[in-house]
């Protein structure tokens, strides 16, 4: 069971991604609203895998993405994109990113992502 960090500013989205994850047997520890947040509870809850929304207040995805990346190099993220930011999911993935997810969520997906990610 993976311990799971997710951060998205839509509260139904962190919904429906903790929903298909604890469904199938992983632990959500933590939810973030933007990459402040998400780069705080990454220090504080050590995930073995956070997830992380690309267009966020404050703070986008693509910054948490690297300063989780040098707080933590061994750090595993996935990258959620709304569609046409395939430009932006490049960068993530050059960044240090172990794969993206397009929403709308696919479930079937998602946890295709998250096994590629963890093994």
């Amino acid at each position: 069971m993976a311990k799971i960090l997710i951060t998205d500013d839509a509260t139904f989205m962190r919904k429906m991604l903790k929903d298909i994850l604890t469904k199938n047997g992983h632990e959500v520890v933590g939810e973030g609203t933007n990459g402040l947040e998400a780069l705080e509870k990454y220090k504080e809850l050590k995930p073995d895998l956070t997830l992380l929304d690309i267009t966020m207040p404050e703070r986008d995805g693509l910054w948490a993405l690297k300063e989780i990346k040098a707080f933590d190099p061994n750090a595993k993220i996935i990258m959620v994109s709304a569609m046409g930011q395939q430009a932006i999911v490049i960068e993530a993935i050059q960044a240090g990113a172990r794969d993206f997810v397009v929403k709308p969520f696919q479930p079937d997906r998602v946890l295709e992502a998250v096994r590629k990610a963890l093994s």
